[in-house]
C-alpha cells in the first residue's frame, strides 16, 4: 500500500518549514511508522553526500536522520546551488548537470517532472508516511506556472497540506490569509490546517485571531510552536544569518569565519559555535581589534569570484598578519584552494577566467577539472591520530609544493578502502586546509584542536565533554515541538 503524505508548505521562505518537517519526521518515527522525507527542489549551498555518492540538501539529510534512515538522492532529486546572482549549478539525482540562469532553468524544468514523480513514487513504496517540504510560498503567482515543488507535488502525492506562518516577523494572520486568497479553489482544497511558528508570549492573546481564521476557512490551527532558542540542526540558507553574538571572555577562543557571498557548507562550523569556550563570528571585514586566534576560509560555490571579494575587503592583508603572528589560518574546500598560490581553470568550469592568483600562504596550485568529486570519506587525522569522517564536494586537483605535509590519511572513500592523503599543512602546522567537510563534527578531534588554540594563547586545556548522540538531537527537537501540536487532529487529517 502506498504511503500517506503530509506536506509542510509555508507563507514564505524562512518560516520554519525544514525544522518543522524534521520534527514531524521524528515524532511519527517515534510513533512506530516508517517515515521518509521529500523535497522535490531545494536551493541551498549547504549540501551533504549520500552513500550513493550524490549531493542533496543538508535539510533533507537531517530529516532522513530524524527518520532513522540513510539519506538518499531520491529525497531531494533537484538541488540548485547558487553560483552568481543569476545562475546556479543544477544537481539532478545527486549529480551536477550544468550551470543555468533562471530563464534557462525554467525551460529545462519540464524534463525534470518525471524525475520528481519517479523519486516520490519510489519513496512512497517503501514507507508508511512521506513528510514533504515545500519551497518558499505556493502563492508566488509569477512562478506557479512552472511549479514542481509546492502544489504540483501535493497533487502528485495526494498530500494533506499544512500551511505554516511565522509570527516572529509579525502579521502572521495576514500571511496566512494572503496565501489562501492567492491560491485557486483546487489548491485551497489541498490545505487541511494551519501552523503558527516562532511564537513568544501568552497563547491566550492569539485566540481571537485563531478563532477568526478557523471560522473563515473551516480549517483547524493544528499547532502554535514556540520560538526555539537552541536549535541544533544546521541552517539551510546560502548565507548564515547574522546571529546575536555574546561578548568575548578572556578565556575564549576567538574564531572568525570569513563571510563570502557564495559561502557553502557553513554548517561545518556549527559544532564550534556550540562550544562554551568559543566565540565564533562570521565576519564581512577584518576586525579592527586584536587578531583572532583563528581565521577560517569556508567553502565557496564560486571560489575565484569570492577570492576577489575577499581581497577587496582587505582579508589578504589580515591573513598575512595572522600567518606572521603565528595565528591559525584554516581553509575548508574552496577556502583551502584560496590559500594556495594559483587557481587554474583552463576549461572555465567555474569562472570566466582561466587563472587567478591565490593568497600564497601555502605553496600549492589548484587545477579545476570538469569531473566533480562527491563522496563520503573516513580516515585518520595525522597530527592527533584521531579518527575523522565527513564528505567531499569539490572541483579541482591539488598540486602541492615542497615543505607541506598531509592533514588526513584517508582510509575509505565511498565505502571502498583507500590509502590517500587529504589536505596539506605548513611545516609549522598553523596554516592548513582540507577538502573534508564535517571535520569538526567529531568531538575528540574538535576538542583536541581547540585545546591547541588554547595552548597557543596560554590557556589551560579543557576536557572533552560527553558528545550527545545523533539521535539525541532529533529527540530533543521532537520533545520541544510535540507538546504544541494537536497530533490527534493531524492524525485525523491523514486518515481522511
Amino acid at each position: 500500500m502506498p504511503a500517506r503524505a503530509l506536506m509542510i508548505q509555508g507563507t514564505g521562505s524562512h518560516v520554519g518549514k525544514s525544522l518543522l518537517a524534521a520534527a514531524l519526521c521524528r515524532i511519527f518515527t517515534q510513533g512506530g511508522l516508517r517515515v521518509v522525507p521529500f523535497k522535490a527542489q531545494n536551493m541551498s549551498n549547504n549540501a551533504c553526500v549520500t552513500t550513493e555518492g550524490g549531493e542533496i540538501s543538508r535539510a533533507q539529510a537531517e530529516q532522513a536522520r530524524a527518520c532513522g534512515v540513510e539519506p538518499s538522492v531520491r529525497m531531494n532529486p533537484i538541488l540548485l546551488k547558487p553560483m552568481t546572482d543569476v545562475g546556479a549549478q543544477v544537481v539532478v539525482l545527486g549529480k551536477a548537470v550544468g550551470t543555468m540562469t533562471a530563464q534557462v532553468y525554467q525551460a529545462f524544468k519540464p524534463q525534470l517532472l518525471a524525475t520528481v514523480t519517479t523519486s516520490l513514487q519510489r519513496l512512497m513504496e517503501t514507507a508508511d508516511l512521506v513528510v514533504i517540504e515545500g519551497a518558499g510560498s505556493p502563492a508566488e503567482i509569477n512562478l506557479k506556472a512552472h511549479d514542481l515543488v509546492n502544489m504540483w507535488v501535493a497533487k502528485q502525492a495526494q498530500a494533506k497540506v499544512l500551511l505554516v506562518g511565522d509570527i516572529d516577523r509579525g502579521g502572521v494572520f495576514a500571511q496566512l490569509v494572503g496565501t489562501m486568497e492567492l491560491l485557486d479553489a483546487e489548491e485551497r482544497r489541498l490545505i487541511r490546517g494551519f501552523l503558527i511558528n516562532k511564537f513568544r508570549g501568552d497563547r491566550a492573546l492569539l485566540e481571537p485571531g485563531i478563532r477568526w481564521l478557523e471560522a473563515r476557512y473551516g480549517l483547524p490551527v493544528v499547532g502554535v510552536i514556540p520560538y526555539l532558542e537552541q536549535v541544533e540542526l544546521g541552517e539551510e540558507d546560502t548565507v548564515p544569518p547574522r546571529r546575536a553574538e555574546r561578548l568575548p571572555a578572556d578565556d575564549d577562543v576567538q574564531i572568525e569565519v570569513i563571510r563570502v557571498p557564495r559561502m557553502s557548507n557553513f554548517t561545518d562550523f556549527d559544532p564550534l559555535a556550540r562550544e562554551p569556550d568559543v566565540r565564533l563570528r562570521y565576519a564581512d571585514r577584518p576586525s579592527a581589534e586584536a587578531l583572532p586566534d583563528c581565521v577560517i576560509l569556508p567553502g565557496s560555490k564560486n571560489t575565484v569570484a569570492d577570492l576577489a571579494v575577499l581581497r577587496r575587503q582587505g582579508w589578504d592583508a589580515a591573513i598575512a598578519r595572522c600567518v606572521e603572528a603565528g595565528r591559525e589560518v584554516v581553509g575548508i574546500c574552496g577556502g583551502f584552494q584560496m590559500l594556495g598560490e594559483r587557481i587554474l581553470d583552463p576549461e572555465r568550469v567555474e569562472a570566466d577566467v582561466t587563472a587567478a592568483e591565490g593568497l600564497g600562504v601555502l605553496p600549492m596550485t589548484t587545477v579545476f577539472e570538469r569531473e566533480k568529486v562527491t563522496t563520503q570519506a573516513m580516515g585518520i587525522h595525522l597530527e592527533s591520530g584521531l579518527p575523522v569522517s565527513g564528505y567531499e564536494i569539490h572541483l579541482g586537483r591539488m598540486q602541492a609544493g615542497n615543505g607541506l605535509r598531509p592533514v588526513v590519511r584517508l582510509t575509505q572513500r565511498g565505502g571502498r578502502a583507500v590509502d590517500a592523503d587529504d589536505g596539506v599543512a605548513s611545516a609549522a602546522g598553523h596554516v592548513w586546509g582540507t577538502y573534508l567537510h564535517g571535520l569538526f563534527d567529531a568531538e575528540p578531534l574538535r576538542r583536541w584542536w581547540l585545546n591547541r588554540l588554547r595552548r597557543r594563547k596560554g590557556l589551560a586545556e579543557l576536557p572533552a565533554g560527553q558528545t550527545p548522540s545523533v539521535d539525541g538531537v532529533y529527540d530533543r527537537l521532537a520533545a520541544a515541538v510535540r507538546p504544541h501540536l494537536n497530533l490527534q487532529v493531524i492524525d485525523d487529517i491523514l486518515r481522511r
